[in-house]
């Protein structure tokens, strides 16, 4: 798996909901670096977990998916004799 990597943008926005949770809920400021090292510490060794849980949830909608597509082909089929 390659690392989790976020675009500027993202990073911009991820940052400042870490500076807002750290303020809202511990009544602690944090910097923009500290914000950074953090959601870099996330990434690394929380990320994967996350990632794995959204292939998970693809893998399942896929497979259901599947099931329906591999239902309407049977339901097609001919009866032979």
């Amino acid at each position: 798996m390659s690392d989790v990597e976020f675009t500027n943008q993202e990073k911009e926005a991820i940052v400042e909901k870490l500076q807002s949770y750290f303020e809202a809920e511990l009544q602690q400021e944090i910097g923009q670096f500290d914000a950074e090292f953090l959601l870099d510490f996330f990434s690394k060794e929380v990320g994967g977990y996350y990632y794995n849980r959204g292939l998970h949830d693809a893998r399942a909608i896929f497979e259901s998916k599947i099931e329906l597509i591999d239902d309407d082909i049977y339901a097609i089929e001919k009866e032979v004799s």
